[in-house]
């Protein structure tokens, strides 16, 4: 057996070259940008700023009308800025009627309904995604085709239910009617098909079940998808307006919050500075929540869709 010899010299030049900063792959094969593609990288981002502008424009022109007087709402030319600043009609907004309870009310009904669909969701996910029984597929179709009723047609006999059931006026009738959604079931089943089926495989050699291979394996990989739908979720049962409206009496104990909105306009008037604070008010906490998942959201939005085996 032959032993090559190698020099001092040779041996400091080899390490030399191993340690020296390896330049990443991408930016060693990116190619300078041409005038033309400095144009259009330009034009680009002048449309992304532009679209941006759009879209937050209502925003700002609702924060400024929100400390406008009443008065001045609808004055001719219209005015970005009022004559004065009252800051004030954010105060006065829970001295017009019970706003914090309304607040509170939608928090409750809100999270309490988010938990209780990635419950159902996910576990009905899992069922048509990863497990394999007689009749799947042909009950998943079933399930979809619940998305196209309207919900203006299911709002009567659901609320027969609650009368039988003796829920009207109650918590449960705000959360659990539309707790149990085509919609949330479909995204989840979409991203659990991408997970690649060998890892539950190996954790059934090791001994797992179905129930084990799904808390402890699937489910953590789903943490993106998972917070897009609670994303989703949250914002349906804070925005909802049309059932709450139907199911609730006493809208004082049990209001949410777009029926608080409504309640600013009434026999003798409508109170629009108040309103547009109440609406910006409103807005806080799902804007909070959007921003926190954003890293999540995106991810979950571009992998839910690629599934599919």
């Amino acid at each position: 057996m032959s032993t090559e010899l190698i020099s001092p010299v040779t041996a400091i030049a080899d390490a030399e070259h191993d340690a020296a900063p390896v330049e990443p792959a991408e930016r060693r094969g990116r190619a300078p940008l041409t005038t033309g593609g400095r144009i259009r990288l330009v034009f680009a981002h002048l449309g992304v700023y532009l679209a941006a502008l759009i879209f937050v424009s209502p925003l700002v022109y609702a924060f400024f009308s929100a400390l406008k007087p009443n008065s001045e709402m609808f004055s001719m030319p219209p005015t970005l800025v009022g004559s004065e600043l009252r800051w004030s009609n954010f105060a006065d907004v829970f001295a017009y009627g019970p706003f914090l309870t309304y607040i509170g009310n939608s928090f409750f009904v809100a999270i309490a309904g988010t938990l209780v669909v990635l419950t159902v969701s996910t576990m009905a996910g899992y069922a048509f995604g990863r497990l394999r029984w007689k009749g799947r597929d042909l009950v998943f179709v079933l399930f979809l085709g619940t998305l196209m009723v309207p919900q203006e047609v299911l709002v009567i006999p659901m609320f027969q239910v609650m009368q039988w059931l003796g829920w009207v006026d109650s918590y449960p009738a705000l959360i659990f009617p539309f707790a149990f959604t085509a919609f949330g079931t479909f995204l989840m089943r979409q991203f659990f098909r991408g997970i690649p089926f060998e890892l539950e495989e190996a954790a059934r050699v090791d001994g797992a079940g179905p129930i084990r291979s799904f808390l402890q394996i699937i489910l953590p990989l789903a943490k993106s998808a998972v917070a897009v739908l609670a994303v989703f979720t949250f914002l349906s049962f804070w925005n909802s307006y049309l059932w709450p409206l139907i199911v609730t009496v006493d809208y004082a104990s049990h209001g949410t919050l777009p029926i608080g909105l409504a309640s600013f306009s009434g026999l003798q008037g409508t109170r629009w500075d108040l309103q547009m604070a109440a609406a910006i008010i409103s807005m806080v906490p799902t804007t909070v929540l959007v921003i926190a998942l954003q890293k999540h959201l995106v991810k979950g939005i571009a992998m839910a869709g690629l599934g599919g085996r």
